[in-house]
């Protein structure tokens, strides 16, 4: 029963080892007595890794039927913290045994090459050379020397097979038929774990530790959830259609075909504010985009890697190098003095954004710039795309502003509760803390003492500003989302996000199109 769910590729890879062993212990007997062991060693190891492939091979399979029988026999639900540790136990020892079968295909590779470079060396000295194995069998019997054709035939095409074919000796299909909770398990640890190792590279280990519900867990659920649909043997156009069925609510407003632009004015102030929006891109991804050949270089400028004296005068943002290095990359970008940029943040932790407020008082303008993916941070965010309910503080803005008209805010509250995305919604809750979210005395004017207060309020240095909040792609949606929750307080607020990310449903998108602009890139 076990051979019917044998791969066709596993079975060519276990029969092509077993001849390299049986062909080469056939040569190390013939040459043995009449050469060296440095002559007959090749010979020796590349049946060895052959050997040592075929009891990986039999391990594999051992382990793929562990995983795969605990993935069937597991609920599909992932509230059970034993139950889902002893599925990634049984995933992760699979995992091993087929890296270490990778790395005896890699072994086998350059013993081919080897071989192979042996065998042209020798032709091409003919009488002349000294190799003793090619010597003794081009000298003996025509058995001999087929079988060392053979021997390096199959060593070559074995070495070259492995690296197409794939370590899983089962077919998963075997094991998983057509159940789906069984698939998108399986998937959810292929991505949960491959997710966790990127980020371990990049430098963020504490994902490769983490067992407990994280941001990596929830992308690998939707990732696994997606795959699923297309591993149960759907078609492209079937599974297109499971991606509808992910979302919960299938009547949903269609945006009206007669939407107006906005307006030339519109236009014009988002391409001014276009570049604090590109400049908040303070990593090495701008400089790449811009020079792709010496972006190094162009980075470090930027980062004021030669002007080391002026590190005291740029303004200290949280999570910045010692350097200042990412203030100064804004602030030459964007070619403002160090007093404007007043507040910010950089090297953010797990669904927090990156900001710049900057204070222009030739246009009695602050700006909030929200930075777009850059890190892997960002990507999960991006990743975190499952609708969640918006709560009455995210509309703050819509539900409870006297600038919006009353019909507007009575059918926001007809047609709640309303829906965004959940990374995005995430992370402009912590921007908002961030920014303006520490709440004050009720009866004062502007009913909140944080940072935008201490500029914007009444009698501040501020008093009578504008507020512009930008962002580029996910930047765009996390200053959206900001906006709406800060335009209660301050009114005279407009959100350009340029390539921003679909993050609201339409009847929030609508309600609040007077004070967002949303579009391609500038």
């Amino acid at each position: 029963m076990w051979i019917k769910n044998l791969r066709y590729a596993s079975l060519v890879v276990g029969v092509s080892n077993f001849l390299l062993v049986v062909l080469g212990g056939v040569l190390v007997l013939v040459t043995a007595p009449r050469c060296g062991r440095a002559d007959v060693f090749i010979y020796l190891f590349i049946p060895a890794s052959a050997a040592v492939r075929l009891a990986a091979m039999y391990k594999i399979g051992i382990a793929q039927e562990a995983t795969a029988t605990t993935i069937v026999g597991l609920p599909a639900a992932d509230d059970d913290g034993l139950l889902r540790h002893k599925r990634r136990v049984t995933y992760k020892r699979w995992l091993w045994w087929t890296r270490f079968a990778l790395m005896m295909t890699v072994l086998q590779f350059l013993g081919a090459a080897y071989l192979i470079f042996d065998f042209v060396r020798y032709v091409s000295y003919g009488e002349t050379s000294r190799d003793c194995v090619l010597g003794t069998v081009s000298n003996s019997e025509q058995w001999k020397l087929h079988t060392m054709v053979s021997f390096v035939t199959v060593a070559c095409f074995v070495a070259l097979f492995q690296c197409f074919a794939g370590s899983d000796v089962y077919r998963w299909r075997s094991f998983y038929m057509t159940q789906d909770k069984a698939w998108k398990a399986h998937y959810r640890e292929v991505f949960d774990h491959g997710i966790r190792e990127a980020l371990c590279c990049l430098g963020r280990v504490k994902y490769l530790s983490a067992l407990d519900e994280d941001e990596v867990h929830s992308v690998a659920q939707l990732l696994g959830d997606l795959v699923a649909y297309r591993a149960s043997g759907t078609g492209h156009l079937e599974l297109l259609a499971g991606l509808a069925l992910l979302q919960r609510h299938s009547q949903t407003s269609r945006p009206p075909e007669d939407m107006l632009e906005a307006p030339e004015e519109r236009f014009a102030q988002a391409a001014t504010f276009h570049q604090f929006a590109e400049a908040a891109y303070t990593g090495p991804l701008l400089d790449f985009g811009r020079n792709p050949f010496i972006f190094p270089c162009a980075w470090l400028y930027r980062q004021g890697i030669l002007t080391p004296w002026s590190r005291n005068r740029r303004p200290m943002l949280q999570g910045d190098n010692w350097l200042r290095g990412h203030a100064a990359a804004y602030l030459k970008y964007v070619k403002l003095p160090a007093e404007a940029l007043r507040r910010g943040r950089v090297c953010q932790a797990k669904r927090e954004a990156a900001y710049f407020i900057v204070v222009l008082h030739h246009v009695n303008t602050v700006v909030i710039a929200v930075r777009g993916t850059e890190t892997p941070e960002d990507l999960l965010t991006d990743g975190l795309c499952r609708e969640c309910t918006l709560s009455e503080e995210d509309l703050e803005g819509l539900l409870n502003n006297d600038h919006i008209h009353p019909d507007i805010r009575r059918q926001l509250h007809s047609s709640s509760p309303h829906y965004g995305h959940s990374g995005i919604v995430e992370a402009a809750r912590d921007l908002f803390s961030q920014v303006d979210g520490n709440l004050g005395d009720p009866g004062s004017a502007t009913g909140s003492t944080g940072f935008l207060s201490s500029l914007l309020g009444p009698g501040c240095e501020c008093d009578g500003y504008k507020l512009c909040i930008v962002g580029h792609s996910l930047g765009g949606a996390i200053a959206s989302l900001l906006g709406i929750r800060l335009y209660g307080r301050y009114p005279n607020l407009h959100v350009y996000a340029y390539g921003s990310l679909p993050c609201l449903d339409f009847a929030i998108a609508d309600a609040c199109s007077d004070f967002i602009t949303t579009g391609g890139d500038a």
